[in-house]
């Protein structure tokens, strides 16, 4: 037996090397699969990923050393929170690892429905339910409520989860310009012929850090008889007085009919999301929603997080309200400086370039002077707007935020950035 194995590692056919499927189908896939990929480094929109041996925060170890992290969406910095993690470990030992179950067959456990009811009592709605991330309360939600009679009115850069989503329901389909009313109000007028009318949208974009004008979006949908949907993943625990989101921050909490938010940003940063809304509307999608119905539930590590979080948050809103200052000290030292940054008011700082070879090079130049950004291009956003997001934590500190500013500006003077 020793002899066929080692004849078989002489031949490259030991115990765990990788074997490469043959014939020629598979070969002219490799083939076309390496082009592809050569084609994507040769635009300079290669994404790598940088590893990390530290906890998610405002400071992180890579491989290379310390760092000053600007770029996670770890907007409370709950992530490594004392309590946060001291609950995850809690719900572990109590609860076990995981259910090997869906909810409906033997996976819903007490923590499960003592979050949902949580959940539902943050954001004033009557009820809640989890998924395993909110890309797939977006995947199941659309398709689960509306039917060829109705119709879905979708702001034209929204998530790729929304638009996912999207597709696989049979609605008539409308897509308005992005935070146009003229155009949306257009859009409403020709949708008037379907049974229901369901506007969708980001409460904030996560690539260009604006927020959506839900006030006229109300009463458009007020006027031409719509209901409302806001994704609130970049929203969630830090705009409006007490963390609850665009519809708190903007005074049209009673007018949104449905949210998805995520438990993997603001929330702890573990994993997770939900739909809260209407009961009937959750009782409907613990019934159709396919993610739902064919996905784990969330480990107890992951529940007792989020849970722990949004006790943090409920009892004090006073990390919530700490992001504003540092994002202004951000956005007006950098415009100072003479970059454009996208957007407003939001810890989304977008810092707008163009070329996406440039954003890439200079966020490479920005980790070698101990700055942690990551520049974005075509396809997660538009040819032509190629740019570095900055995200801004309730954990970072001035120094940190002047550190940032001043490598920006270094960097930006060596590429022809600034003048």
């Amino acid at each position: 037996m020793w002899r066929a194995a080692a004849v078989r590692a002489l031949r490259g056919g030991g115990a765990g090397a990788p074997r490469a499927a043959s014939g020629a189908a598979a070969a002219q896939l490799r083939q076309r699969l390496e082009s592809e990929l050569e084609d994507i480094r040769g635009a300079g929109t290669w994404k790598s990923e940088r590893v990390i041996t530290s906890r998610q925060g405002p400071h992180l170890r890579l491989a290379g050393g310390g760092i000053i992290n600007f770029c996670a969406n770890n907007y409370l910095g709950l992530s490594s929170h004392p309590e946060v993690i001291r609950a995850a470990v809690e719900a572990l030992e109590k609860f076990g690892a995981g259910l090997s179950s869906v909810r409906f067959i033997c996976g819903t456990q007490s923590i499960h429905k003592d979050l949902e009811e949580k959940i539902a009592r943050f954001h004033q709605r009557e009820d809640a339910i989890l998924y395993a991330s909110c890309f797939d309360a977006n995947a199941g939600i659309f398709e689960a409520l509306l039917t060829p009679e109705d119709a879905v009115l979708s702001d034209e850069l929204n998530h790729a989860s929304i638009i996912d989503g999207i597709r696989l329901c049979k609605a008539n389909k409308y897509r308005y310009k992005h935070m146009d009313m003229q155009d949306l109000e257009a859009k409403l007028k020709e949708a008037q012929k379907h049974r229901l009318r369901l506007v969708a949208t980001d409460g904030a974009f996560s690539m260009d850090g604006d927020i959506a004008p839900l006030r006229e979006i109300c009463q458009l949908a007020q006027k031409y008889d719509a209901l409302v949907f806001i994704d609130e993943c970049h929203a969630t625990g830090f705009l409006g007085p007490n963390g609850r989101g665009t519809d708190e921050l903007l005074g049209v909490m009673d007018k949104v009919t449905i949210i998805n938010s995520t438990l993997g940003k603001a929330l702890g940063g573990a994993a997770g999301g939900y739909t809260t809304g209407p009961k009937p509307l959750i009782d409907l999608l613990r019934q159709r929603s396919r993610p739902y119905l064919f996905s784990n539930s969330l480990p107890p590590a992951v529940v007792g997080c989020a849970s722990k979080a949004l006790d943090l948050l409920m009892e004090s809103n006073a990390i919530a309200q700490s992001m504003a200052a540092k994002t202004q000290r951000f956005r007006s030292k950098m415009t100072a400086a003479g970059f454009t940054i996208s957007g407003k008011d939001h810890p989304i700082c977008p810092v707008m370039l163009g070329d996406a070879r440039l954003a890439s090079v200079m966020a490479e130049d920005m980790l070698n002077r101990g700055i942690y950004v990551i520049g974005f291009s075509y396809p997660v956003v538009p040819k032509g707007k190629a740019r570095i997001r900055v995200q801004i934590s309730a954990v970072h500190s001035d120094e940190d935020i002047d550190r940032c500013v001043e490598a920006f500006t270094e960097v930006g003077r060596k590429h022809g950035a600034l003048s």
